[in-house]
């Protein structure tokens, strides 16, 4: 039997709190479908809630370095239980909701210059390429609209469409919930290939996708497993493992790459959860470095640094060539934090309460602090100049910040 916890990031120690819970379901039999989908919802809210297991740090007051304000703001849609990042493109802004909207706006003042309903919910952000807007729904369509808005095809596939859709050279490259990867004519909508693994017998929901660069997909899996692939034909070209699951029970066990890869160079960075950060070699598929720090959201890297937010709260600054410590900043305890966001001398990062807070890229001190409105922060982007960024609240607000 194969479960997929929906999940929020909590402590370990948490987590050993619920074990016994875990093994009593894991180990019973289930006759009735309804019962099932009761037990493992109750279990999912239980362990991994939408409420942190503990109470996110009080923010204590900062001398502010930066003059920030909110250029312009808009409502587009709740995320409901989905998890959306903005795509900006030729100074337009481009994004989805929950009840099925998808919508481009100007970049300079967050004005809807068209919006498509498709009927459905919207589960993926929105990909771009090939003069296409590609979204995925939760009952596994693939749209392909024109950058006017119009609807070209769609594409049915195997579950859930997980993570934005990507274009690379006349294919569309999709990832579901049931670990498949499929290759998409992006002409038609025609599948070319598609590429699945097994999974481990519990692993964590997440919205992570893939990320395509130089003809190579790739993707992080439950098990601390990375893997690169052709894009071209779907085949695999090498396997990774960057965190061992460790631990007695299968919830200690858990080790999965719960978020995007990020490609660099000759590198690719990845982060699993309950795991390891490591650093693998593009080409060969051997791990570089790697070190015993775990997230749930991921990473970005920048200028020989790799910003990561820890499953618990802290921002990190690694050196990207051997993983060592920069700085550490540890005041943004359970506060479930985005990707860090590099921006020239500053590092963003949003929270749970709507707070975006401005580190310091030399050593990770507060230099500035800002609350959109009081929902947790899905996601920074980086806007149409240096000093200017795009966040994406979960009850549907897209704003665009500037500073200073």
């Amino acid at each position: 039997m194969k479960l997929n916890v929906a999940a929020m990031p909590v402590p370990s120690h948490r987590l050993k709190q619920w074990t016994l819970v875990a093994l009593c379901f894991i180990g019973s039999s289930l006759t009735a479908c309804t019962a099932f989908n009761d037990v493992k919802t109750n279990l999912s809210e239980s362990i991994f809630g939408a409420e942190p297991a503990n109470p996110p740090v009080e923010l204590e007051e900062i001398k502010s370095s930066y003059e920030t304000r909110v250029q312009w703001s808009t409502d587009v849609g709740e995320a409901g239980r989905f998890s959306y990042v903005p795509v900006l493109a030729d100074n337009m802004v481009y994004a989805v909701n929950a009840e099925g909207s998808v919508m481009q706006l100007s970049a300079e003042n967050g004005k809807t210059l068209w919006q498509t309903e498709l009927g459905e919910p919207i589960s993926s952000g929105a990909g771009l390429g090939g003069g296409l807007v590609l979204v995925g729904t939760s009952k596994g369509h693939v749209y392909a609209l024109n950058l006017n808005g119009r609807k070209l095809w769609s594409a049915v596939l195997s579950s859930e469409i997980q993570g934005s859709p990507r274009y690379y050279d006349g294919t569309v490259i999709v990832r579901t919930t049931d670990h498949h990867i499929y290759g998409i004519d992006a002409a038609d909508g025609r599948r070319k290939w598609s590429y699945e693994r097994a999974t481990p017998s519990l692993s964590l929901k997440t919205h992570a996708g893939i990320v395509v660069d130089g003809g190579a997909i790739y993707a992080g899996f439950p098990g601390g497993k990375l893997v690169a692939i052709r894009a071209d034909n779907g085949k695999l070209i090498w396997e990774a493992t960057v965190a061992q699951p460790k631990g007695v029970t299968e919830i200690e066990r858990i080790a999965d790459i719960t978020s995007l890869p990020f490609v660099d160079g000759p590198l690719v960075y990845v982060v699993a959860y309950q795991g390891k950060v490591a650093a693998v070699d593009r080409q060969r598929g051997q791990v570089v470095w790697s070190r015993d720090i775990s997230s749930y959201v991921g990473l970005t890297a920048e200028n020989n640094k790799v910003y990561l937010s820890h499953t618990i709260g802290s921002v990190y600054s690694l050196d990207a060539s051997n993983g060592k410590t920069f700085w550490r900043q540890g005041n943004l305890g359970y506060r479930n934090l985005t990707v860090p966001l590099p921006l020239s001398n500053i590092v963003a990062v949003g929270d749970l309460e709507g707070y975006v807070h401005l580190l310091s890229q030399d050593d990770g001190s507060f230099v500035g602090r800002l609350q959109l409105g009081s929902k947790p922060l899905m996601a920074l982007i980086a806007g149409t100049n240096a000093n200017q960024f795009l966040a994406q609240s979960r009850d549907g607000h897209l704003y665009a910040v500037t500073y200073k």
